[in-house]
């Protein structure tokens, strides 16, 4: 997806409604969705490979003028005639998002559609270390796509890793591992999990492997930190002090982290550590933004990971 972008700033009230007026100073178009994730991926050092749907639209060609700007292969992108890509534009001003407004569709891939993604995939993914799951809850990822990509996955002997969404939670059935927040597992297991509560998230955590018979859960706590139960290990993590302008891409910027981790073979502490760094160090900047690896190196040995 695009992230759009209309900066601007407000000094009076609209006499028509009670909004504000933003009178835009620059606008501005970044990788969104997936696509801030690669972003993630390449400025850790790493060479991402996206496969996704486009729209046969003005955006989707914006999108893969900007992959192109950004060195990135758009070998895995299929075009769809059927649906927009989509868009989130977020207009910000005086540093505060004043509103967002999103252009998409949520529908599953046709059996065209389908075929065409499963195609890219079988023909990419040997060449891949580890694969990412990116939901969104946006349709193009489905149980059919997901099951065969996992199967292939484990006959090749790459791990797998998942940043889920509410629609396929309970689909991600033997990856390696999976990365929910507490709002994802509370409604993804239809569970009691109140922040801060230890006892009830170890046991929504075990509920999940059982389930879907997972290697290992990373769960970002937000203000809490973050909990990682891999490799027979348990490890909880408080969140460092920051000053927060923007929790948006946080996500992101962790499952990245984690991937690559995960990918090299990190012991889980330091795969946790660093995870848990990356996602506050982008919160403090506006908007979506990849981790930068020399502020991520510079912090770890800060804090001694």
């Amino acid at each position: 997806m695009l992230d759009s972008y209309i900066w601007g700033s407000v000094e009076r009230i609209s006499p028509e409604a009670p909004v504000p007026i933003v009178h835009v100073r620059k606008r501005d178009v970044r990788l969104g969705g997936a696509a801030n994730v690669a972003l993630n991926i390449q400025s850790l050092g790493a060479t991402p490979i996206l496969v996704a749907l486009r729209g046969n639209d003005d955006a989707g060609q914006r999108l893969q003028t900007v992959l192109e700007q950004q060195n990135m292969t758009a070998e895995g992108m299929v075009v769809s005639h059927a649906r927009p890509t989509t868009v989130k534009t977020r207009v910000i001003a005086s540093h505060q998002h004043v509103v967002r407004v999103d252009e998409e569709s949520d529908r599953v891939p046709d059996l065209t559609e389908e075929k065409l993604l499963w195609e890219k995939i079988e023909k990419l993914l040997p060449q891949c270390q580890v694969v990412i799951f990116e939901d969104y809850d946006k349709g193009v990822l489905n149980e059919s796509i997901i099951a065969q990509t996992v199967k292939l996955c484990k006959s090749l002997h790459i791990p797998t890793v998942v940043d889920p969404k509410k629609r396929n939670f309970l689909v991600y059935r033997e990856v390696s591992l999976f990365k929910p927040n507490l709002k994802e597992m509370r409604e993804g297991l239809k569970i009691e999990l109140e922040p801060g509560n230890q006892s009830q998230l170890e046991n929504g955590i075990r509920l999940l492997k059982e389930k879907l018979k997972i290697e290992g859960v990373m769960a970002t706590l937000s203000e809490h930190g973050i909990y990682l139960d891999f490799q027979r290990e348990k490890i909880k993590l408080s969140a460092y002090p920051r000053e927060i302008a923007d929790v948006s891409g946080a996500g992101d910027t962790v499952v990245s982290i984690a991937a690559l981790g995960v990918a090299v073979g990190l012991p889980p502490r330091r795969l946790a550590a660093l995870s848990n760094l990356g996602g506050g160090l982008v919160c403090q900047y506006v908007g979506v933004v990849p981790i930068k690896k020399e502020e991520l190196l510079a912090e770890a040995r800060k804090e001694s990971v």
